[in-house]
C-alpha cells in the first residue's frame, strides 16, 4: 500500500482490452464491477449507511488520487453518498476501464482525465507523453479547489502545497494512505539546503501510521497481492528460490515472511540497524543491499522510497533474477538500469527482459511500477483488506469534517477509530475477543 520522488507517471490512453480486462457495459438488471463487491465490503457498507444519514460531506467536494480498482470505486460510491461531489484521478498503470465506465454512472463522481476518456492500463507501461497527461489531470483536480483530499501517494498533496497555496489556504484537511506520501510529505516541509520548506497549512491524518493499516493492510495484504502477482507474470515457483527483500518495514517483513514460508530462502537488506536485527530473528539472512541482490532468484524493493536499487545494486544483480516493486515506482532507479542496458525486449504483457554488456539478463516486472496494481488483471490489495483501510480513510475525513483535529501538518490517526475499524472487521468475520476490562 508509496516516495520521495515525484512519481508523475501516467496512465496510458489505451484500449480496454490492454488490461486483459473488458469494458464494464452490464443489462440494466445486472450489477457492475463495482456492485459486485458490495457484499464483501461490510465496513464501507456501513459507512455508506450511515453517511447517508448524516451527510457528513453535504455540499463539500472530495479530491481523490488513487489506483482506480474496483475497491477504489466502492470507496468512492461511499463517499458521495455522504454527499460529496467526487473528483478522482488514477494512477500509472493501475487505472481499469470497467471501473472508470462504472464511475462514470454513479452520480457525484467525476473520474478526470486529461482527454476525458477513460485512462487505461495494460502492462505496467507509461510514456512521457502519459506522464504529461496525469499531471495535467490531477492540476485539473486541484484547481476545482476541493475542499478534503484523500490521496495515495501525495500525488495531489505535494503539487498542491506546492504550486496552489491559495487552494490549500481553504482545505479542511486530508488523509494519506501510503508509506510513500508520508515520505514524501515529510520530504516537503524538511528546510532544504538554503533553509527553505514548504508549510501544509491543514491537517493530514497519517493512516498509513494506523496499526490497521501497517499490521494488516501492509504486512498481509500486500504481500499476498504482490507475491500473486509475481508469480503469475513469471510462472516461477518460490519454494527452493532464493529472494532478497530490501527493506524490512511492514511490507518488507510481511512479504519477507509469506516467502520463507512458501520455502523460499530469504535475505533481507535493511540500514535500520534495530530492523535489520529484527530480519535475523525472524530467520532471514541479512547482508547488504549489493550483496543481497548477487545470489537473489527475486529481488523486490519495498521500502516506498526512491533510488533505493541505484546502479551498484542493478549491476551486480545474478543473471536470470526477477526484478519487481512493492513499495512505490520509484524504488528502481529506471535511468541507471537504461545505462547499463544493452538491450530490452519486452517478452509478454508486464515483463521486460534486460541485457547487460557481460550477456546476463533480468526480467523486470511491470516496468518497476508496483507490481501488484500494475499487473495485467491485477487489483491490488484484496477487497476483503482494502473494506478495512478504505474505512479508515473514509471516517477519517469524517473526523476531519467534524473538527477533531486541531492542528496543522501530519497528524497522528485516531486511535479510536483505528480500534472501532479493527472491532468492526473482527465481527464482520464472525471472531469474538475478551473486552480487556477488570470487572
Amino acid at each position: 500500500m508509496t516516495d520521495d520522488a515525484d512519481p508523475d507517471a501516467a496512465a496510458p490512453d489505451a484500449a480496454d482490452g490492454d488490461r486483459g480486462i473488458a469494458a464494464d457495459h452490464p443489462a440494466a438488471d445486472e450489477p457492475d464491477v463495482i456492485d459486485r463487491l458490495a457484499d464483501r465490503a461490510p465496513l464501507l457498507q456501513r459507512c455508506a449507511n450511515r453517511f447517508s444519514d448524516r451527510q457528513p460531506f453535504a455540499d463539500r467536494r472530495i479530491g481523490v488520487s488513487a489506483p482506480l480498482t474496483p475497491h477504489t470505486g466502492r470507496f468512492l460510491e461511499v463517499l458521495a453518498a455522504g454527499g460529496a461531489t467526487v473528483l478522482v484521478v488514477g494512477e500509472a498503470g493501475s487505472t481499469h476501464p470497467d471501473v472508470v465506465a462504472a464511475l462514470r454512472r454513479r452520480p457525484g463522481i467525476t473520474p478526470i482525465t486529461a482527454s476525458g476518456d477513460a485512462a487505461t492500463a495494460g502492462d505496467g507501461e507509461a510514456t512521457a507523453d502519459e506522464a504529461t497527461s496525469l499531471e495535467r489531470a490531477r492540476r485539473e483536480v486541484l484547481t476545482a479547489a476541493p475542499d478534503l483530499i484523500a490521496d495515495d501517494g501525495a500525488n495531489l498533496l505535494v503539487p498542491l502545497c506546492r504550486e496552489f497555496p491559495d487552494v490549500a489556504a481553504d482545505v479542511a484537511g486530508a488523509c494519506e494512505q501510503t508509506t510513500g506520501g508520508i515520505t514524501r510529505l515529510r520530504r516537503l516541509v524538511r528546510p532544504d539546503a538554503e533553509g527553505k520548506s514548504v508549510r501544509i497549512p491543514f491537517p493530514v491524518y497519517d493512516v498509513n501510521g494506523a496499526p490497521m493499516k501497517q499490521r494488516f493492510d501492509n504486512v498481509h495484504g500486500t504481500a499476498e497481492s504482490s507475491i500473486a502477482a509475481i508469480t503469475t507474470l513469471t510462472n516461477a515457483m518460490i519454494a527452493g528460490s532464493t529472494a532478497a527483500v530490501i527493506g524490512y518495514g511492514h511490507c518488507g517483513r510481511g512479504i519477507a515472511r509469506k516467502l520463507r514460508s512458501l520455502g523460499a530462502r530469504t535475505t533481507v537488506a535493511e540500514i535500520d540497524p534495530r530492523k535489520a536485527l529484527e530480519a535475523m530473528a525472524d530467520g532471514h539472512d541479512v547482508r547488504p543491499a549489493t550483496e543481497a541482490v548477487a545470489d537473489a532468484r527475486f529481488v523486490i524493493a519495498a521500502t516506498g522510497r526512491a533510488g533505493v536499487l541505484s546502479r551498484e545494486q542493478l549491476a551486480a544483480m545474478a543473471d536470470g533474477a526477477v526484478l519487481a516493486s512493492i513499495g512505490s515506482e520509484t524504488e528502481i532507479d529506471r535511468d541507471a538500469l537504461a545505462t547499463l542496458a544493452v538491450d530490452r525486449t519486452r517478452i509478454e504483457p508486464g515483463v521486460e527482459r534486460v541485457t547487460f554488456a557481460d550477456g546476463r539478463t533480468i526480467r523486470l516486472l511491470t516496468e518497476g511500477r508496483v507490481v501488484n496494481l500494475s499487473a495485467p488483471g491485477s487489483a491490488g490489495n484484496p477487497v476483503d483488506v482494502m473494506d478495512a483501510t478504505f474505512a479508515l480513510m473514509a471516517r477519517g475525513l469524517e473526523a476531519i469534517v467534524d473538527g477533531d483535529p486541531t492542528g496543522t501538518g501530519l497528524e497522528p490517526f485516531p486511535e479510536a477509530i483505528d480500534r472501532a475499524v479493527a472491532r468492526e472487521k473482527l465481527a464482520a468475520m464472525n471472531v469474538t475477543i475478551d473486552d480487556g476490562r477488570n470487572d
